[in-house]
C-alpha cells in the first residue's frame, strides 16, 4: 500500500469515525432520546432467534474483551504478571477462533431470520440489514485471520492501535501488515462510526443494573379490603 493511501487509511480514517462515534452518539441521545433501543423484534418471532442471539451476544461480548485487553495492554506489563508474548498470542488466537466463530454464527443465523421471516422483514428497515451484513463482514474477516493468516499482532496492530488511542499515531506499523487485517480493522472502524446511526445505540444501555437492584416486593390483598 503507498504511503499517502496507509496514512489516509490508518491515521485520518480512524480518527473520523471515532470523532462520528463520540459526537454521533452524544447528538442522537440529546436529540432522539425516545428511539434509543435495540428495536428489538423478539415479540415478532422468537423461536428461530433464540441460539442465534446466545451466540451472537456471549460471542461478541468475549471478542470485544478480548481485543479492548489484548490490544491495549502492554507486552512489558504482561510480561511482569508472568504472561509471555508465546502465552499471549496462543491464547488470543485460540478464543479469536471460538468467539468469532460463535458471533459469525449468530450474526448469520440472525440476518437470515430477518430476510426470511415477512413479520420481521416489515417490521424492520434496511439500516437493520446494512448492520448485520457489515457486521458479519467484519467478523468473517477477523475470525478468517484467526484460522488462517497467524500475523504477528503483538508488535505491529497492538502498537499501532495504542498510538491511535494515545493520539500519537504512527500509521507506518500498518505497511507491512497483511490486508484481510487491514479490511478488517477498517471496517471495525467503520462499524464504530456508522454505530450513532444504528440500533447498536442499545449498547449504551446495557441494564446492569439489574444484578444489583432489589427484588420487588408484592403484598397480597385479601378479598374485601381496598
Amino acid at each position: 500500500m503507498d504511503t499517502w493511501l496507509n496514512t489516509l487509511a490508518f491515521l485520518i480514517f480512524p480518527y473520523v469515525m471515532l470523532t462520528f462515534f463520540v459526537v454521533g452518539h452524544a447528538y442522537r441521545y440529546l436529540t432522539d432520546r425516545f428511539d434509543w433501543n435495540s428495536k428489538s423484534s423478539e415479540l415478532l418471532e422468537k423461536e428461530s432467534m433464540r441460539y442465534a442471539i446466545l451466540l451472537f451476544h456471549w460471542g461478541i461480548i468475549f471478542t470485544f474483551l478480548g481485543h479492548f485487553f489484548g490490544l491495549l495492554t502492554p507486552q512489558w506489563l504482561l510480561d511482569k504478571v508472568g504472561i509471555t508474548a508465546a502465552i499471549h498470542d496462543f491464547v488470543a488466537i485460540k478464543t479469536g477462533m471460538l468467539f468469532g466463530l460463535m458471533t459469525l454464527i449468530g450474526l448469520i443465523l440472525l440476518l437470515w431470520r430477518r430476510v426470511t421471516n415477512s413479520k420481521v422483514w416489515s417490521a424492520g428497515s434496511i439500516n437493520d440489514v446494512v448492520v448485520v451484513i457489515l457486521l458479519i463482514f467484519v467478523v468473517f474477516f477477523g475470525t478468517y485471520n484467526t484460522f488462517v493468516a497467524g500475523y504477528d499482532v503483538l508488535n505491529t496492530i497492538a502498537p499501532w492501535i495504542r498510538s491511535i488511542v494515545t493520539f500519537s499515531p504512527d500509521p507506518g506499523l500498518m505497511l507491512p501488515v497483511p490486508w484481510s487485517y487491514k479490511i478488517h480493522i477498517l471496517g471495525a472502524f467503520a462499524v464504530l462510526g456508522f454505530s450513532p446511526f444504528s440500533r447498536l445505540v442499545h449498547i449504551w444501555s446495557v441494564p446492569v443494573t439489574y444484578m444489583v437492584r432489589p427484588y420487588l416486593s408484592f403484598r397480597r390483598r385479601a378479598a374485601g379490603i381496598p
